[in-house]
């Protein structure tokens, strides 16, 4: 089985079906949404339409931060998952909202887990971004799991258990399989689908060869100009669409 893992997607059409396709391209079997489906883009509407009807199909799907907040808006505006809610609530439909109201927080497959954020209280979105972060996920991730995969922090890492106790860090190379066996412990943040933030503007998803036990961290060329301008004339912050071209 080869397993596609795609986070982050933010309501931006263009890059999901650029990730889509070149999955499908590489023999992707399996689909894998790791949260965040909606927020800062304008198109949640269709984003909802595409994974929902890959959920039909088979498709795992889990909640990210700006899933929660827009599928119940508050008045709280400071915090950038909840600045855009309203607006992306008001443009879902009911199943839409129910959907995102249900999915669940984390996903449980053989050996490995799926998250958005981090299984160390996956309700209260810590970030992974250091070797630390990554060991309390992994702790809390329980007995038998080998293969954490979230999202949430929209870069593309790797942080694996070595011949010491702690764990440490690699940074992947696009397109480059790397080993993930069973006889350690592995975490990886999959990317951005939508919004990276490392300073490119092609879209991440991340492939995980079941069989092989090889994960592929890649990069998709799309049509960033016309999610912007998709961005630009829904009137949501400019900034929104601005990042996409810079990747931050």
């Amino acid at each position: 089985m080869k397993l596609a893992l795609l986070s982050d997607i933010h309501a931006n059409l263009h890059a999901l079906e650029a990730c889509l396709s070149d999955a499908a391209g590489r023999g992707a079997t399996q689909y894998a949404f790791l949260g965040d489906l909606v927020g800062y883009g304008a198109q949640p509407s269709a984003v909802m339409d595409c994974v929902m009807a890959l959920a039909a199909q088979g498709a795992w799907v889990i909640r990210g931060n700006h899933d929660e907040a827009s599928a119940r808006p508050t008045a709280d505006t400071t915090r950038a998952d909840t600045a855009g809610a309203a607006w992306t609530h008001a443009q879902l439909s009911p199943a839409q909202l129910s959907f995102l109201g249900n999915l669940p927080l984390t996903r449980r497959e053989s050996s490995t887990l799926l998250v958005h954020a981090s299984a160390h209280e996956p309700q209260r979105w810590h970030y992974v971004e250091s070797p630390r972060e990554a060991e309390m996920s992994l702790e809390a991730a329980g007995r038998g799991v080998t293969h954490v995969f979230g999202g949430h922090v929209h870069h593309q890492r790797l942080f694996y258990r070595g011949a010491g106790q702690g764990l440490m860090a690699f940074d992947p190379t696009p397109g480059v399989a790397v080993p993930v066996p069973a006889h350690r412990q592995w975490l990886a943040t999959v990317g951005s689908v939508g919004q990276p933030r490392d300073g490119h503007c092609e879209a991440m998803y991340t492939l995980f060869d079941v069989s092989e036990l090889q994960l592929t961290f890649l990069r998709v060329p799309y049509d960033h100009l016309a999610a912007a301008q998709a961005i630009r004339s829904a009137g949501l912050p400019v900034s929104n669409a601005d990042r996409l071209a810079i990747g931050r």
